[in-house]
């Protein structure tokens, strides 16, 4: 009898990504040790009985997965990924798929819980999820905890701290990637998010599979597989309450508006809002490369652009140009929106004489002599 379907299915998606990040590294993982038996056919030898030679070694200090089959040993010295875990139903499925698969291509496992200290009790809690996944066979386990500052509002400053807590770890053990477990569900809210803010094409990609040393295996599939999944290997979950708080526009997304639109618009809902972020990616990335490449034309200096040229572009790619030429000058990604860029914009398609454009990040805009000049204030 297999896994059940949901199981299955999150093994799958695991194993393509653990896959296609071994051939992107080019890497040759040494093949795991198979443990030996003995000569009738039976279990698993048990290994105070191995020969010494052998030298076969057990992922983290658990003997057996949660399936119930016996634990694949890791090669020694073999390359090291990393799962964040929140101990929700999303990541701790992630977590035990990636404990199932990843030791099969030589891979070992470890995992991150980030403790943001926003509730009580959050450093218990982060303590139990890590205590829980050595149990479950992850190691190294780390629970890590973050100072969350105010930049952005008080998700965007979480977010902020754990990706540098994530970014840390992964530098300090050497590990070739981190996965993490959004889903399906979550897409579809970034999209949303993305559409309420107008933040352009790029916004409404929402989240890559890949970027960096981020993974995001679980992005064609919905949370309720997740659940699914934990329940079938009796895995225990942690519901986060800030995820159910209406004071978080997530939140409200998640439990209002796509219940909403689900239920007038018809089921599907999610399943296209994901799907319109594949389609809206592949755009994005395109003019994306269109404008790196029309940059190359049109910048004039260390700074400054040519405005008679960039007249010339087709509007996306122009302001993809001018966000690129912010950012470089200083501006920070995050506070940079549409509302800049349009009135950047105007200093090219609507210039009458108009002054500098102050900026997120102390960065000035200005139009001088036919060129756009970017620079921080003060210098």
């Amino acid at each position: 009898m297999g896994p059940h379907p949901a199981v299955a299915a999150i093994r799958l998606a695991v194993r393509r990504t653990l896959t296609d990040l071994a051939a992107e590294a080019g890497s040759t993982f040494r093949a795991p040790v198979r443990e030996p038996r003995d000569r009738t056919g039976g279990a698993p030898l048990a290994a105070a009985a191995l020969p010494a030679a052998v030298g076969t070694t057990l992922i983290g200090n658990a003997h057996r997965h949660p399936s119930g089959l016996p634990r694949t040993p890791a090669a020694p010295g073999s390359p090291l990924v990393l799962v964040a875990v929140s101990g929700g139903a999303d990541s701790m499925a992630l977590a035990i798929a990636t404990a199932f698969e990843a030791p099969k291509i030589g891979l070992r496992v470890g995992a991150v819980t980030v403790d943001h200290g926003l509730q009580q009790g959050s450093a218990e809690r982060a303590a139990q999820v890590a205590g829980r996944l050595s149990e479950l066979g992850l190691d190294p386990v780390e629970a890590v905890a973050v100072r969350v500052g105010r930049a952005g509002g008080p998700e965007a400053a979480a977010r902020d701290a754990r990706y540098a807590a994530l970014d840390e770890a992964a530098e300090r053990h050497g590990a070739v990637a981190v996965l993490l477990g959004h889903t399906r569900d979550d897409q579809a809210e970034t999209v949303l998010l993305g559409l309420a803010r107008g933040s352009g094409a790029r916004s409404l990609a929402g989240m890559p599979a890949q970027k960096g040393r981020y993974r995001r295996p679980l992005l064609e599939l919905d949370r309720a597989a997740t659940r699914q999944a934990c329940s079938a290997q009796a895995i225990q979950v942690w519901d986060d309450p800030h995820n159910c708080d209406p004071a978080y526009t997530r939140s409200r997304v998640r439990h209002e508006v796509l219940p909403v639109l689900e239920k007038h618009l018809g089921g599907g809902v999610v399943e296209a809002l994901a799907r319109t972020a594949r389609l809206f990616r592949d755009d994005a990335d395109a003019l994306d490369q269109w404008a790196a490449l029309a940059e190359r034309d049109i910048r004039a200096g260390e700074g400054t652009l040519d405005a008679g040229k960039l007249a010339e572009l087709p509007s996306a790619v122009r302001r993809r140009v001018l966000r690129r030429a912010a950012l470089r000058a200083g501006c920070p990604a995050g506070d940079l929106f549409a509302r800049h860029l349009e009135t950047i914009d105007l200093l090219v398609t609507g210039w009458r004489g108009q002054g500098p454009l102050h900026l997120p990040g102390g960065v000035e805009a200005t139009r001088r002599c036919g060129t756009l000049v970017f620079r921080r204030q003060g210098d």
